[in-house]
């Protein structure tokens, strides 16, 4: 069977993607104890990017700029009340009429507006809006507080229909209710029914069912790690005694709080690092590793307590920043790259190993060259941004501009927890011309 997938040369594409991943919470260049060998194992066979940032650091916005290539002043989607319009070509939709079979499973997030405004966002079996974005077959299930918010007296999602059916919904939601802010007891769900879990066996069954002979592109939207903070009793016992370094600043108070917060989502990255072994695993069982282009990142970060903050929305890296890896044919086994990147420039990458070229007002760039010959970084500063902020980094230099307040400047090679802000004149004269140039194209969208 394998052997008769994508005969027509083009490579399949894996795009695994979890929710509220900080960048520094991946493996590479963390000063937290965390175990992610499988991601290890994916930065020694391909690309990382150390100074990836998402478009927007919220679920919604972020995920729309990606699927339309645009950046976030020229998105219609501002924030988690819009839904991507279907009259507008996404990456999915572009890759599907080239000739892939376009797959994604998990928490898309691309139609939160539907959710928050308490309409059916996703079908029983998890199909609606699919094949309006682009999909050729999927599974569009719940986030975590939808899911139970949706589905408190009768399941409106594929994932609490899968726990009602399991006589664990009312268990669930229990849970949920139970929960504070900072609570890190663990689900009274099994390993099997956990949502990462049963997200990950959704993607495996998706390309068990792909045809033969045409190339496939699947997107695994994890859930985690994003809060809250559950996690199953078989994954409690991963990081039980473990210390990690605090936030910074970090109240006396708290800091129990903080360790137990931090232990769960460790576990939570090994567990999502499990299922990145798993996929390569498959991949290689069906003989298409080579010819598979993997890329792992996330929507956003997570602050977790960072300057007394949690989630996400802030300007400040442990937000924006995402984990960028990209491994596949012809790139570059064990290169880091430390030039700024963002994930908006996914799109365009994608479909540059489809084959396929870019509408004119997509603002997505390609980072393949890059990838395969060593070649320029896609941008000299990227940008993101989310309601009254906006942040341009170039990799080293990073100015946050706000609505009637000053310009904010930090140096992150000489303080990457961003805790010293510098006028903007203490930048060199090019480099302050450039940030503000592109804080600028935002201003003017």
């Amino acid at each position: 069977m394998s052997d008769q997938r994508a005969r027509d040369g083009r490579p399949n594409i894996l795009f695994l993607f979890p929710d509220q991943l900080r960048h520094d919470w991946a493996g590479q260049d963390s000063s937290a104890p965390l175990r992610t060998p499988n991601l290890d194992a994916l930065r020694a066979r391909g690309a990382t990017f150390t100074n990836a940032v998402c478009p927007s650091p919220l679920c919604a916005p972020s995920r729309a700029c990606l699927a339309l290539g645009l950046e976030y002043d020229a998105s219609p989607v501002r924030g988690n009340p819009d839904n991507l319009p279907f009259d507008r070509p996404s990456v999915y939709g572009l890759l599907r009429d080239a000739g892939y079979h376009v797959m994604g499973c998990g928490k898309f997030d691309l139609n939160k507006g539907d959710c928050i405004a308490g309409r059916d966002a996703w079908g029983p079996d998890g199909k609606r809006n699919l094949a309006e974005w682009g999909f050729s077959d999927g599974v569009n299930n719940e986030g975590k507080y939808d899911g139970v918010n949706s589905g408190r007296e009768t399941p409106r999602g594929p994932y609490m229909r899968y726990l009602e059916e399991r006589g664990e919904r009312q268990a669930h939601v229990a849970d949920f209710a139970a929960r504070g802010a900072r609570s890190a007891f663990p689900t009274p769900l099994s390993d099997e029914d956990y949502c990462d879990n049963w997200i990950g066996r959704n993607g495996l069954n998706l390309l068990d069912a792909a045809p033969s002979g045409t190339p496939w592109f699947l997107q695994v939207n994890f859930a985690g790690p994003h809060n809250p903070w559950d996690i199953t009793a078989g994954m409690r016992h991963l990081y039980a005694g473990i210390q990690f370094p605090p936030p910074t600043p970090c109240a006396a108070g708290d800091a129990r709080a903080h360790q137990e917060v931090r232990r769960n989502y460790a576990a939570m990255v090994e567990n999502i690092d499990t299922w990145v072994g798993r996929y390569v695993t498959e991949l290689e069982r069906r003989g298409e590793l080579d010819n598979t282009v993997i890329v792992f990142s996330s929507d956003h970060g997570e602050m977790l307590g960072e300057r007394g903050r949690w989630g996400k929305s802030a300007p400040y890296q442990p937000s924006v920043g995402v984990p960028l890896i990209v491994a596949g044919p012809g790139v570059a086994p064990g290169a880091v790259r430390r030039e700024p990147t963002t994930i908006l420039d996914l799109a365009s990458t994608f479909l540059a190993y489809a084959g396929v070229r870019p509408p004119d007002d997509m603002e997505s760039v390609s980072l393949r060259g890059a990838l395969e010959h060593d070649g320029p970084g896609a941008r000299d500063v990227v940008r993101s941004g989310l309601g009254e902020w906006r942040v341009a980094f170039d990799g080293r230099w990073k100015m946050i501009a706000r609505e009637n307040a000053p310009d904010e400047l930090y140096d992150l090679r000489a303080d990457p927890q961003e805790l010293d802000c510098l006028p903007v004149a203490a930048a060199p004269g090019a480099v302050a011309r450039r940030l503000a140039d592109a804080l600028e194209r935002s201003r003017r969208g």
